[in-house]
């Protein structure tokens, strides 16, 4: 009976997209068929789900900034607070229209017009990568399917919404971030993409990889495993291999890739921890840890391990202070976004 039901109401809510300009009352109070009052029972943990991967906790946890964002990496985060985040949004979308009545109907469309998250992401995916492949309306239907039976994914659009948010001073709103940030984008899509990989729909996972290659210019590989809280600042030519790994709370600059050596088979791409800053035009290459809390230099090649919380620099990327007694960073590089505090201790020149 439920696939039935879930049919019926995505083949209501593509019909309702294209009437959405027509409606000129708010649709919140119909409520909505995709959110349940009750918590969804889990039979497994969630870090074992597609949406997510659980690396291990910080060797050093007492720093304050980190612990404020790990809280929403945790399994047990009150989906209330999803909620809140998307009344925020709403209330956001009506003050820009405020300001800027021209884009009322692309907002009324984009967000006003939807009960939830869940389905206001759909819509916006589906018009970005639908085309000659796919469909908006079969596409959406597709995403929301998604969405609606693995909540864990939700739980991390709204991890990555925070982190944008307040790791990147350019986003002025939760909104912006929604409709313009294509690196938000292109992760949200890739965890549509997963979700399709691990169950078995590889041709659909490997298309919607493609679109987003095209439409975004972000190219990850269906199969990688990635956390939450992820910001692509930019993301403009990053590439992400097949069986990379990223943890929670992780920053990346545009032209990064996470490669395989090229002679490799098997697992043979980075392994990413938690908190890790990784700099504008990286290459990490090869089956190689990337340890809690490091941070990767602009421009540099990362060939071997990088121990937790330490900085590495150059090509072939070395260690500041030394690999016998590298300098240990005091605060989660990911969350300060600091990319120059190494250079005292690098170098003496100044441009």
């Amino acid at each position: 009976m439920k696939a039935p039901i879930l049919t019926l109401y995505s083949s209501l809510h593509s019909t309702s997209r294209f009437l959405a300009p027509l409606i000129s009352v708010s649709l919140n109070s119909l409520g909505s068929p995709f959110i349940r009052s009750d918590p969804f029972r889990l039979s497994h943990s969630p870090f074992t789900m597609a949406a997510c991967v659980h690396s291990s906790t910080p060797p050093q946890t007492d720093d304050p900034l980190f612990n404020t964002y790990k809280k929403f990496c945790m399994p047990n985060y009150s989906k209330t607070h999803n909620d809140d985040l998307w009344l925020a949004m709403k209330d956001e979308a009506r003050s820009d229209i405020d300001q800027e009545p021209i884009l009322g109907n692309y907002y009324f469309t984009s967000i006003l017009s939807h009960d939830s998250l869940e389905i206001a992401l759909a819509n916006y995916l589906s018009m970005k990568l639908s085309g000659s492949s796919f469909s908006s309306g079969a596409l959406c239907d597709l995403i929301l399917g998604v969405l609606t039976e693995d909540q864990e994914i939700i739980r991390a659009v709204n991890c990555d919404l925070r982190a944008v948010k307040e790791r990147d001073p350019a986003c002025i709103s939760y909104v912006n971030c929604f409709l313009n940030f294509k690196g938000f984008l292109a992760i949200q899509a890739h965890r549509i993409a997963h979700n399709l990989w691990s169950n078995g729909r590889r041709i659909l996972a490997l298309l919607i990889q493609s679109r987003v290659s095209e439409v975004f210019a972000v190219d990850i590989h269906p199969r990688a495993k990635i956390g939450r809280g992820i910001l692509l600042d930019h993301a403009t030519g990053v590439v992400i291999g097949e069986t990379a790994v990223i943890g929670n709370n992780v920053s990346i600059l545009h032209n990064v890739t996470l490669g395989g050596t090229g002679k490799a088979s098997g697992d043979r791409h980075p392994k990413i921890g938690d908190g890790v800053l990784i700099g504008a035009g990286t290459c990490v290459l090869g089956n190689v840890v990337i340890e809690d809390g490091a941070k990767i230099g602009a421009g540099s090649v990362v060939l071997k391990r990088v121990p937790a919380r330490t900085t590495a620099v150059g090509n072939p990327a070395r260690l500041i202070g030394g690999k016998e007694n590298p300098v240990k960073l005091v605060r989660m590089p990911s969350l300060t976004m600091d990319q120059t505090l190494h250079l005292s201790e690098w170098s003496d020149f100044v441009i």
